[in-house]
């Protein structure tokens, strides 16, 4: 039980104690190794965004809350619109570093919103409030992993066979996580599951980070490659799909990691629920279906070469390599936030939570 609450509160994510840098997890390096970063310019704030040192979109989102905080305090300026001015640009350019998980603008704009509801303060002033916002950003997720976990395991019952993919534990928030909540609670109370996680091409997520908090935690998991779930639920190994969520468009369609909508199809084949796990703040009412959100194109370099001594294709062949994809809303069984949950038709649930 004590390696349990050592997992689920893992300090991945942390406003340095000089409130000049931001600690992070090197996410990249596990489960290999257990290496800390200390980021204090925008290129190392950027950097940890986009190379995935930092990942999953609520640790993004408390990242980037801590991130433009530290920069805001390095700013020189006579006054206001100097400050603002300034201010502004950090924002964008920490935002253009992953364009598809929501948090991250959505954790930015909230901390500009203080800055312009509060342009009367003294510059002094609004630094001390922005701290308190970003401080408020990371507690909050602690509540929300909580809230999420507590519905999401209402939904289960002790001994099911669960199927993840990616990573969404408390590797990828401040806690317990969202898809992986309800599993570490569960645990907690004395529930057992049997877990198969997806090794999730090309990046790995499932194999490096889901199976290794599991097995920290207790939980008994099996690990394997993206293309045997079918078989694994054919057999009749999986009464439920658990996988997390970067961005909700108004429908319910859901960005999440490469490979999800295959899952997702798989389960509705297999007559198995899927239950999307993630945040309110995940929601974007303003994209009205997936269509709408925008998926990032990630370097040709982590198929053919990342992880392997030596170049697994040839040189010259082309790649594509989404680092999403976005499940169709009628192949999703419920929604599940912080908040409640989400049953179709999801323009109208989910509109009463955006």
């Amino acid at each position: 039980m004590n390696e349990l609450k050592q997992v689920t509160h893992i300090d991945n994510v942390k406003l340095g104690e000089d409130k000049a840098s931001v600690r992070i997890l090197d996410q990249t390096q596990l489960p290999a190794k257990t290496e800390y970063l200390t980021l204090r310019t925008p290129e190392d704030l950027y950097d940890a965004i986009f190379e995935l040192k930092v990942r999953g979109a609520p640790a993004i989102g408390i990242c980037a809350g801590f991130g433009i905080y530290i920069l805001a305090r390095t700013i020189e300026a006579r006054n206001y619109d100097d400050f603002y001015r300034r201010f502004c640009e950090y924002r964008r350019y920490l935002d253009s570093a992953r364009p598809t998980a929501v948090n991250l603008s959505w954790a930015l704009n909230r901390m500009e919103r203080v800055v312009i509801e509060h342009r009367e303060l003294e510059v002094a002033r609004i630094l001390e409030l922005l701290e308190r916002e970003c401080m408020a950003i990371q507690h909050e997720d602690q509540e929300m992993c909580h809230a999420i976990s507590e519905y999401g395991l209402s939904l289960l019952k002790d001994g099911d066979g669960i199927l993840t993919h990616c990573n969404a534990g408390p590797l990828a928030t401040s806690q317990y996580g969202t898809a992986l909540g309800p599993l570490l609670l569960g645990k907690e109370r004395g529930m057992e599951f049997h877990v198969f996680a997806d090794e999730t091409r090309p990046l790995l997520q499932g194999a490096r980070l889901t199976s290794y908090e599991l097995q920290k935690a207790g939980v008994d998991v099996t690990l394997i490659c993206d293309n045997m779930a079918s078989l694994v639920m054919k057999n009749g190994w999986v009464q439920a799909c658990l996988v997390g969520c970067d961005r909700v468009a108004a429908n319910g369609d859901t960005a999440n990691k490469i490979g999800t909508s295959g899952v997702a199809i798989l389960a509705r084949h297999y007559r198995i629920p899927f239950y999307v796990l993630g945040p309110s703040s995940t929601i974007d009412l303003s994209r009205k279906t997936g269509e709408d959100i925008e998926i990032e194109l990630r370097s040709p370099d982590e198929i053919k070469k990342k992880f392997y001594q030596h170049p697994m294709a040839p040189e010259e062949v082309k790649c594509y390599n989404p680092a999403f994809d976005v499940t169709d809303h009628t192949l999703i069984t419920a929604i599940i936030t912080e908040r409640g949950i989400c049953y179709p038709p999801y323009t109208e649930s989910l509109a009463s939570f955006g």
